[in-house]
């Protein structure tokens, strides 16, 4: 999907080398070159075809198991559903399946999301505030989490990127009860905290527009509805979740299996000096068991209502994708995916 935006040549460095950080700074995920156009540059934006830009150098392992002959610019769209399951290649797909999920609810049901990565998700997505709405300025079009429609042409334009897919769904849905499990060294205690709604200024598109952002406030007060709960303690993790909680309760689980090995980090140089998290497959199954076994043994496989694992090319590693996969949705309760 390639879009068109035009900004004032005041908005990006003229020097090359500057322009293209300000610009990777930005999008993040999505390529963006700059074209001067008399007194404007023209930003185009696509999704890259160059594998160096994924850094993993066995992604093709990863995309062969994968299958459906998936190009490296169709890796952002891509991902496969079955019933209650989302498998996806980018995490940002964890907003379309719980738009998808929101749309059938009740309002009155209380939600707990299952975060389990090696990162927090709340950046700033590129959506603006406009009055009572949310507008994906590549586009220019209206973003609403009730309308999954809208939240997957989000993701397809870049406005809701890598990253960031957490922040509008706390907007939206201010009294979810956040547990995100992660592992050293990012996280060695655990750490609670109340969710705090912001709007902050946009960088380059508008300066004057305001994108939802959310700031986490430490206060050790525990769980609970509005709250965040942040450690690498399984049972912290689910402290107060199990088959005898209140039935009503939506349980959602998001997967980032960066969560069990993150070698690369979005980062070429981890080629060949690889992060601090960076396991053998052994021990990876061996953390997926462990994992799992603490939803089983709560009585909790059974009482989740949606469950998205994405691969997130870049950061763990491709050619674990299909043992991690087999053994993950075993773990869970789930058939082998057949779909190739």
């Amino acid at each position: 999907m390639t879009s068109t935006i035009n900004v004032p040549l005041s908005r990006l460095s003229l020097d090359a080398q500057r322009r293209h950080e300000q610009l990777r700074d930005y999008f993040c995920d999505k390529d963006a070159v700059a074209i001067q156009v008399a007194g404007e540059w023209e930003l185009v934006l696509e999704w890259s075809n160059d594998a160096f830009r994924y850094v993993d150098p066995r992604l093709d392992e990863g995309l062969a198991w994968w299958g459906r002959d998936l190009r490296y610019q169709d890796m952002a769209g891509a991902r496969k559903r079955r019933g209650r399951v989302l498998l996806s290649l980018n995490d940002t797909w964890t907003l379309e399946s719980w738009s998808q999920w929101l749309t059938g609810r009740s309002d009155d049901v209380d939600i707990v999301v299952l975060h389990v990565d090696d990162h927090k998700d709340l950046g700033a997505p590129r959506i603006f505030q406009r009055l009572e709405n949310w507008i994906d300025p590549i586009e220019g079009r209206v973003v609403e989490l009730c309308d999954p429609q809208t939240v997957t042409s989000a993701i397809l334009s870049g406005a809701l990127g890598m990253g960031s897919f957490l922040t509008p769904f706390l907007h939206y849905v201010p009294t979810a009860d956040v547990r995100h499990l992660c592992q050293g060294p990012k996280c060695s205690e655990t750490v609670d905290a109340i969710v705090q709604r912001e709007l902050i200024p946009d960088s380059l598109l508008d300066p004057d527009a305001l994108r939802p952002s959310i700031t986490l406030v430490p206060d050790g007060l525990g769980v609970g509805r509005g709250r965040y709960r942040f450690t690498s303690n399984l049972n912290d993790w689910l402290e107060g979740i199990d088959v005898s909680s209140d039935s009503t309760i939506g349980i959602l689980l998001h997967i980032d299996m960066d969560y069990f090995c993150n070698r690369y980090d979005g980062d070429s140089d981890a080629i060949e000096y690889p992060g601090p998290l960076n396991p053998s497959l052994a021990e990876i199954l061996d953390q997926i068991d462990t994992f799992t076994h603490a939803l089983r043994c709560r009585g909790l496989l059974e009482r989740l209502d949606d469950i998205v694992i994405a691969f997130s090319p870049g950061f763990f590693p491709a050619e674990f994708w299909a043992h991690s996969c087999e053994r993950l949705l075993a773990g869970l309760g789930e058939s082998p995916w057949l779909d190739r």
